[in-house]
């Protein structure tokens, strides 16, 4: 005879601190995942978040965290590129700017178109970069031993001149535009000279001087030089610097002074040189003659050759005043900036006053004392 099994109900009352602990193991809160699985032993797929453990929370996080930082590092790689791109792209234009030492830039790739004879407006130019900065930077070619000048040589040279005088080291560094290296050699003179083109004071006989130095240099005719050179510049001009150019090739190097020649006098030797070739060479050898002339004799003895055709001896040593350089001078006075611009045989005063409202005799003896002052 099977024993029976007797069957207690034991019911536990739960203490009120138990009842109120709503942890479950690991010290997960919420109440615990139940889960049913499907015939095939899958978990059903249901709306109800699944909990997770520890160690899985951790290494979601852990994930989470890695996909941030790549995040973060594509987006700063794809700046830093777009960055570089920028900066190529203003290098290529030209747009970017630093100060750099006047001793580290030389002049040696390209010949200038300005002429190395005494520049009288240079003056005025220091003057506006003392007072007020120089509001366009030159331009220059970076090199391995410093930077090549391609533009600016006026500007160069009054930054120069100025850290000579004043000892400022202000002028010892020079804002600069950075050109790309390796540029080909046509496309930095025509930059240089597109510059200069919309210059008044740039004469024809530097363009042609220009021009012959290019020819010379790129192993082509003069001709060709100018309309490569100066292709910006109306078909007119074209033509006076191509009979300039003519001119000083005619005269081998003679000419001293291009920048003086004028435009009629420079158009008038074409063609008494292209009519008689053997003209020229009296010409330059008339110019030889005279080793010590200045710019002012120069122009005198080519007047000569162009109305006769040869020199007289005596027109050869007429002297003539040395100079065509002026000065320049800023006086403060209570009437305002007196101006004083000192040349051959004239002396300018610009002030904010009526001169002709001064008596005369009064005016007359300020001149004379003025003018025996400057024999003291």
């Amino acid at each position: 005879m099977a024993k029976k099994r007797s069957v207690f109900d034991i019911n536990f009352e739960p203490d009120a601190e138990e009842a109120d602990d709503k942890r479950f193991p690991a010290g997960n809160p919420g109440a615990p995942e139940t889960k049913s699985f499907t015939a095939q032993g899958h978990v059903p797929q249901t709306d109800e978040p699944v909990r997770r453990g520890p160690m899985a929370s951790a290494i979601a996080e852990a994930a989470e965290a890695t996909q941030e930082r790549a995040g973060a590092e594509a987006a700063i790689r794809a700046e830093n590129d777009a960055l570089a791109h920028e900066h190529v792209r203003l290098k290529k234009l030209g747009l970017i700017t630093d100060l750099i030492n006047v001793s580290d830039v030389v002049i040696t790739k390209l010949t200038r178109d300005r002429s190395a004879n005494v520049d009288p407006e240079l003056s005025e130019l220091k003057d506006s970069i003392a007072a007020v900065g120089l509001s366009n930077p030159i331009r220059v070619e970076q090199t391995d031993a410093g930077y090549e000048l391609i533009q600016g040589f006026r500007r160069l040279n009054a930054f120069r001149e100025l850290a000579a005088e004043t000892g400022d080291a202000r002028f010892t560094k020079i804002p600069a535009a950075l050109v790309p290296r390796g540029e080909p050699l046509e496309d930095l003179y025509r930059k240089m000279v597109d510059e200069n083109l919309v210059r008044k004071d740039i004469s024809f006989g530097e363009m042609a001087q220009l021009a012959l130095s290019y020819a010379k240099d790129m192993d082509m005719e003069p001709g060709k030089a100018v309309k490569v050179l100066y292709a910006s510049a109306l078909k007119q001009k074209r033509s006076y610097i191509r009979q300039f150019a003519r001119v000083l090739e005619g005269l081998d190097g003679a000419l001293r002074h291009p920048e003086v020649l004028p435009r009629a006098l420079g158009i008038e030797l074409c063609k008494l040189f292209d009519a008689d070739p053997d003209r020229a060479e009296l010409a330059a050898e008339t110019l030889r003659a005279v080793p010590d002339r200045d710019a002012e004799l120069e122009l005198t003895l080519l007047r000569a050759i162009a109305e006769q055709g040869s020199v007289p001896a005596q027109t050869a040593t007429k002297e003539v005043p040395p100079s065509v350089s002026k000065t320049t001078l800023r006086l403060n006075r209570p009437e305002g900036e007196a101006r004083i611009i000192a040349q051959d045989g004239r002396v300018e005063i610009r002030l904010p006053r009526d001169f002709s409202a001064i008596d005369r005799e009064r005016l007359q003896r300020g001149i004379e004392t003025f003018l025996e002052s400057l024999e003291e």
